[in-house]
């Protein structure tokens, strides 16, 4: 289990935790189509929506590790339509 805003940087769909944190207290962070607080454990099956301006970014989530290197962070999940 891994906090929300960790899991987005660790996994590099949000560069910075700080930015991350901001984005859920904002509302633009859905987990399971649901809004999701910083700290919400995020596990294997999740499906994240994050919205970065008029973008959407639609996410599984593949697997929860602490630390990835910039080649493995796109294993952690798969983009979804």
């Amino acid at each position: 289990m891994m906090r929300l805003d960790k899991y987005l940087k660790v996994s590099r769909l949000i560069k910075r935790r700080t930015v991350a944190n901001e984005a859920c207290d904002a509302g633009r962070v859905l987990v399971n189509g649901k809004p999701a607080r910083a700290s919400y454990d995020v596990k294997t099956g999740d499906v994240l929506e994050v919205q970065l301006g008029a973008r959407t970014l639609k996410a599984r989530v593949l697997s929860v590790t602490e630390y990835a290197k910039k080649e493995e962070a796109g294993e952690l999940y798969e983009f979804i339509d």
